[in-house]
């Protein structure tokens, strides 16, 4: 009875620490689960098959035969269900990752229609660079950079030195694209009440609050990001939540807020009031991921469908899931953009991928995947094809070609100048008749030049206007441009004639 009671203690005093340690479980509880998914057939299938054994043997031993026959029975069916579910394992990891990404394929649309019309931005690269230098004398180290697609700002964490610390700042400051604002907030944390930040230790973790007041979600440290509301930072956490027995996927859960002044931490599914993107950007990129399922399973497993993020360089430190807002009909709105090549050596950006930064319920956001035609040259072609047209601005001392990101209908928009200076961009089309179509224009959109304007393009509007007014302009002067003197009337012309002669009688007197 003692040794009871002792078990009995001893079980209830672990359940009792495993429920306490909410984080911890939690964390279990989804690598179980993503180990059950896998190897839940395989392990059915040995128990079945030992099952069948002990059945046999059982049988034999009820009719009297002898015990030794049965048990060779059992063995041998065992040694079948160790080698059945080996080969099972291994057929399901590998069907297994198939139908988890024809599970994120679910929500995917694949469409020929433009691309939805998007703003430029300045490239996060120039974000993250210009975060540093206003910082002021924050001691901290910069733990993320965030676009915030509504207000057009960039959001920078910051966090405090030291192992049992929090957050110190955050920063939301105005990077633009073209003009001379720069605003700027920095909204400083109550290290005494706000000491959580993600990853941090023991009390101070935030994940760790987090599971307290909801288990069963978790997320990824760089979804999280700051705002500032009237000074005061609040850290926002999109989470996630699993779904499915046999193919396990995530799903978005909300987000949590953590008030940077008072430490207090709400959860909620109602993210219409969330100041930036409530979706999990880590869950957009495997929806894109997922396109690779496009096709049957033998496309899949040979990599003969779908897609792959730009890679090839152009893009680096960004190559995927950019924040652009929706501009046109469409403004108010942002998107998670991807330009995606075939999968293969191919480079060329034949479509575009779109997920939305806001989404309400637990169900996977639409992805809708935009097919390119014609196709764009990939990026690395795309940087080398500016540098060749537009060598008088492009690049010297520290200007580079930065992003290239899809900005609507058939257009792609690249920016050009330094970490601390966005001078230019330049808009292209893709091929038109069998050249890429570009143009250069100042960092606010003014339009300078084309080295290629596509027929009926409002590029190619403007530029026939001014040349028109250019005309306009030179008969009102009279004639039609320098030297042209058929314009004329024979006394504009005759009083033409006697300022020269007294132009040049005035230079040889004072000569």
């Amino acid at each position: 009875m003692a040794r009871a009671w002792g078990w009995g203690l001893t079980a209830l005093a672990t359940a009792f620490v495993l429920w306490y340690a909410s984080y911890y479980t939690t964390i279990m509880v989804w690598e179980l689960r993503k180990l059950f998914a896998w190897f839940s057939l395989p392990v059915s299938a040995v128990a079945c098959c030992v099952a069948a054994g002990l059945a046999v043997r059982w049988l034999r031993r009820r009719a009297g035969r002898r015990a030794g026959g049965g048990g060779d029975a059992a063995v041998v069916l065992g040694w079948f269900g160790g080698a059945f579910a080996l080969v099972l394992a291994v057929g399901w990891l590998v069907y297994g990752a198939y139908l988890q990404d024809r599970a994120y394929m679910a929500s995917a649309e694949i469409v020929s229609d433009p691309v939805p019309t998007l703003s430029a931005r300045s490239p996060y690269v120039v974000g993250k660079a210009q975060a540093a230098p206003h910082l002021g004398d924050v001691t901290g180290e910069i733990s993320d950079i965030t676009y915030l697609p509504d207000s057009d700002r960039f959001g920078a964490l910051v966090e405090r030195r030291g192992w049992l610390a929090g957050y110190e700042v955050g920063l939301v400051q105005e990077v633009p694209l073209g003009g001379t604002g720069r605003s700027q907030e920095r909204c400083p944390f109550d290290v005494e009440k706000a000491d959580a930040r993600i990853s941090g230790w023991f009390t101070h973790n935030l994940g760790r609050k987090i599971s307290a007041v909801k288990r069963w979600v978790r997320f990824e440290a760089d979804d999280a990001y700051v705002t500032c509301s009237n000074g005061t930072p609040v850290v926002v956490v999109p989470l996630k939540r699993q779904t499915g027995l046999f193919v396990v996927t995530e799903h978005p859960a909300g987000v949590a807020l953590y008030d940077g002044r008072t430490g207090k931490l709400t959860l909620t599914t109602d993210t219409s009031a969330v100041p930036g993107p409530s979706y999990p950007l880590s869950l957009a990129a495997r929806q894109r991921e997922g396109t690779a399922a496009v096709g049957g399973f033998g496309d899949w497993w040979f990599e003969r469908s779908g897609w792959d993020a730009s890679e090839d360089g152009a893009n680096e430190g960004n190559e995927a899931e950019f924040t652009l807002r929706h501009g046109g009909a469409a403004a108010g709105g942002s998107a998670y953009v991807t330009p995606l090549t075939p999968q293969g050596d191919a480079s060329s950006v034949v479509a575009v991928s779109t997920v939305p930064t806001r989404h309400q319920g637990g169900s996977l956001a639409p992805m809708t995947v935009y097919r390119l035609d014609p196709a764009w040259s990939s990026p690395k072609a795309l940087a080398a094809l500016i540098k060749a047209e537009y060598r008088d601005v492009c690049c010297y001392n520290d200007d580079e070609v930065f992003e290239i990101v899809p900005t609507g209908g058939s257009t792609w928009t690249a920016t050009i100048g330094s970490e601390q200076n966005i001078r230019y961009r330049v808009e292209g089309r893709g091929p038109v008749d069998g050249r890429e179509a570009t143009c250069l224009k100042a960092a606010d959109g003014a339009l300078i030049r084309c080295a290629y304007a596509a027929p009926g393009s409002p590029e190619e509007q403007e530029l026939t206007r001014r040349e028109q007014q250019k005309q306009q302009d030179g008969a009102a002067k009279g004639g039609g441009g320098p030297g042209d003197l058929t314009g004329l009337t024979d006394e504009q012309l005759a009083d033409l004639q006697r300022r020269l002669g007294d132009e040049f009688v005035r230079r040889l007197k004072s000569g």
